[in-house]
């Protein structure tokens, strides 16, 4: 008597892979080095579910806004991600709590003062939604 083992349906969206795995991901964005001018904004780590850390985003200014920029590595044709969120979503919730940390880390210092030339949001920023870069 042998078994058939079914194959799990892949989840399509972040809130079926929150159901299936019983928990939902949680990143803990750390942003440092921000600067006033130029088209990397600051630079971020990124520790997953606290057991999974990355270093290496970078938080570009963009002609669309801004978006997050993936550790890559040098190849023969240009750049490749070293990692990146497999799904739309995945990438849009990621982007979106990176750049989300980066507005607050900004807020912070231009409240306090702490670095005298911090760079401001543009009110397109402000409201835009995060600029997506490739895959």
């Amino acid at each position: 008597m042998s078994k058939s083992i079914k194959p799990a349906a892949a989840p399509k969206s972040l809130e079926e892979r929150t159901q299936a795995n019983g928990y939902p991901v949680k990143y803990d964005v750390r942003i440092y080095d921000l600067k006033a001018s130029g088209t990397q904004r600051a630079a971020a780590n990124v520790n997953i579910n606290g057991a999974f850390a990355i270093r290496g985003f970078r938080v570009m200014e963009g002609t669309n806004g801004l978006f997050v920029s993936m550790p890559s590595v040098k190849v023969k044709d240009g750049y490749k991600d070293i990692c990146f969120p497999c799904t739309k979503e995945a990438r849009a919730e990621f982007d979106k709590t990176v750049i989300d940390a980066y507005r607050q880390e900004l807020s912070q210092l231009q409240k306090t003062g702490e670095q005298q030339a911090a760079p401001s949001l543009s009110p397109q920023q402000e409201q835009g939604q995060p600029a997506m870069s490739g895959m």
